[in-house]
């Protein structure tokens, strides 16, 4: 059995597949496994809730988890450590989630482009059609994510206090959401995974889309994430096309595509979950 693992902040989508890519159960969901932000315990008993996972534990061959939080060795180490601990029979890769997003929106394997992540967080890459490239080191949401979910959910809950949203947007996410200072605070500050928290609020976005007001917040992130991130690869951008991967990506392809010929780079494909596109790519040499 080998499990390939697609891991943001919020959720985990975990396939079961055979050396021939057929599925052997239904696609398994976990809460997120963020090794940058959760303990090794937190990690350990997440995958342990799953009574598919446990009870296959001992059938695993291979996993190959990509994931949020991925990005530096010391977390790709703990991670890989506690998967270890419970797939004791399995061959473990850990690696950052833009890499599944590269191999899910490239058009052949060796195409190069800069790819893009817009979902609970952000980040972006060149992938050269053999290595990865990246010339920003992500500090997380606290001080960067632009565009992601984290990104505009701190927005929303900001200009809902401030009083900056029209009167007739604010009464709806007041109706939707609990805006109570004291219920924020609790989860922000008391609360495992904030950054998943404020992410929930970004689905507002896309409900209230025919508001000025939310098409204009939209696109104030996703300036901001290209001016930071995308512009990093100005030489590369005048050969290669930008891929995004993430649902905030998928349900904002307008406004990244009106952002996009503002400042001059090519947009090319959209994929709203990576892991479908993983299954041929790591069972072809099985």
């Amino acid at each position: 059995m080998i499990l390939i693992v697609d891991s943001g902040s919020t959720k985990s989508d975990w396939l079961a597949v055979d050396s021939n890519g057929k599925k052997l159960m239904d696609k398994i969901r976990t809460k997120g496994l963020n090794p940058a932000i959760l303990s090794e315990r937190k990690l350990h008993k997440t995958i342990m809730k799953s009574e598919e996972l446990k009870s296959n534990a001992d059938k695993v061959t291979h996993v190959f988890f990509y994931g949020a939080g991925c990005g530096t060795e010391n977390a790709r180490e703990l991670l890989q450590d506690v998967l270890a601990q419970i797939f004791t029979n399995a061959h473990i890769e850990v690696n950052e989630d833009t890499l599944a997003a590269v191999y899910a929106t490239i058009s052949h394997p060796k195409e190069a482009a800069v790819v893009c992540i817009l979902g609970t967080g952000s980040n972006c890459s060149y992938y050269d059609g053999e290595r990865l490239h990246q010339r920003v080191k992500s500090l997380g949401y606290t001080l960067m994510d632009d565009a992601s979910g984290n990104y505009y959910g701190k927005q929303l809950i900001r200009d809902y206090y401030f009083g900056h949203m029209p009167e007739n947007v604010r009464i709806a996410f007041g109706a939707k959401y609990n805006m109570e200072a004291d219920y924020i605070k609790y989860n922000l500050y008391k609360q495992p995974s904030p950054n998943a928290y404020l992410a929930n609020f970004a689905e507002f976005m896309f409900l209230h889309k025919d508001s000025e007001y939310t098409t204009n917040l939209i696109k104030k992130g996703i300036r901001l994430f290209a001016t930071n991130m995308i512009m990093q690869f100005k030489e590369e951008l005048k050969t290669v096309p930008v891929h995004f991967a993430g649902s905030i990506a998928y349900f904002s392809q307008k406004e990244i595509k009106e952002v996009a010929e503002e400042m001059g780079f090519k947009t090319g494909n959209f994929v709203r979950r990576p892991i479908d596109g993983l299954v041929p790519f790591h069972t072809k040499d099985l």
